[in-house]
């Protein structure tokens, strides 16, 4: 073989070795078909599904602080729990629910996520001055759970929000 003969055999791409062939009752996909659309990772379903587990998870978060700061009162427990809970959503959003890490930088998701958590902030200590007003002694677990009531409804649309303008597919390149 000559030299000329091996640089060309060097510059083309390897070619995939042949999938060994899959029983009949394998899914389409794994025998080299497309997925089907709804099977897609950024499909709006399995992203609101992702969604909802990591508002859970990160409901757990915010649950845990306040109860651990009701004594500081409300209002810094509210805040506190929001920011740290927030925080850990946004990022999760950006690597798992949306697959948007190598798009979107740390900062920007904490930044651009983080106003739409101001939202949340708002809602939630607005309702919790008025459970305050109407029912003084409320118990940390009553006000928890309201606040993860708000933050459900505030989450369908935090979630069209960071679908639409945040982790948004249509972005090119990491912003610094």
């Amino acid at each position: 073989m000559t030299q000329a003969a091996s640089a060309q055999e060097e510059d083309e791409p390897a070619q995939p070795a042949e999938p060994a062939a899959l029983p009949y009752w394998a899914p389409s996909w794994l025998r080299g078909r497309a997925r089907p659309t709804r099977m897609r990772p950024d499909h709006v379903v399995r992203q609101f599904i992702r969604f909802a587990l990591v508002g859970g998870s990160s409901n757990i978060v915010y649950a845990g602080t306040f109860t651990a700061l009701a004594a500081w009162g409300y209002l810094v427990a509210n805040v506190v729990g929001v920011v740290l809970s927030t925080a850990l959503a946004n990022e999760l959003h950006r690597r798992l629910t949306f697959n948007a890490a190598e798009r979107v930088s740390w900062w920007s998701a904490q930044w651009e996520g983080g106003a739409l958590g101001l939202i949340g902030l708002v809602m939630s200590s607005l309702t919790l001055g008025v459970l305050h007003v109407w029912f003084p002694g409320a118990a940390p677990l009553t006000q928890v759970l309201l606040v993860i009531a708000v933050s459900a409804v505030v989450g369908v649309l935090r979630f069209v929000a960071l679908r639409g303008w945040v982790f948004t597919p249509r972005r090119q390149g990491v912003d610094a």
